[in-house]
């Protein structure tokens, strides 16, 4: 998979508000009501990650999930990372069922 460029990763953040680029990764953080809910979604997403075979780097502090990712064999941010990153959104923010 190819290192997409700094424009590209850019316009593809216009969809995903929460995300930011530097560092050649995409970084976002995540807050929860507390420390349980904030486990149970990165279960969730250890699920994702291991569908995907894509891991990220990420670490939590008591309720807060910090998240970056990019593809270590490209050496920057890859299609790979917008579709963790997409099923990472839609665990954290699922949709409103109502909507």
């Amino acid at each position: 998979m190819s290192k997409l460029s700094a424009e590209a990763i850019e316009k593809r953040l216009l969809h995903f508000p929460d995300w930011d680029y530097y560092d050649d990764a995409i970084h976002a953080e995540f807050e929860f009501d507390n420390f349980k809910d904030c486990f149970s979604a990165m279960s969730r997403i250890a699920f994702e990650c291991e569908a995907l075979n894509h891991h990220p780097d990420w670490s939590n502090t008591y309720n807060v999930l910090t998240i970056s990712l990019s593809t270590h064999s490209a050496n920057g941010v890859t299609e790979k990372d917008f579709k963790l990153a997409e099923a990472i959104e839609a665990i954290v923010e699922p949709e409103d069922e109502d909507a």
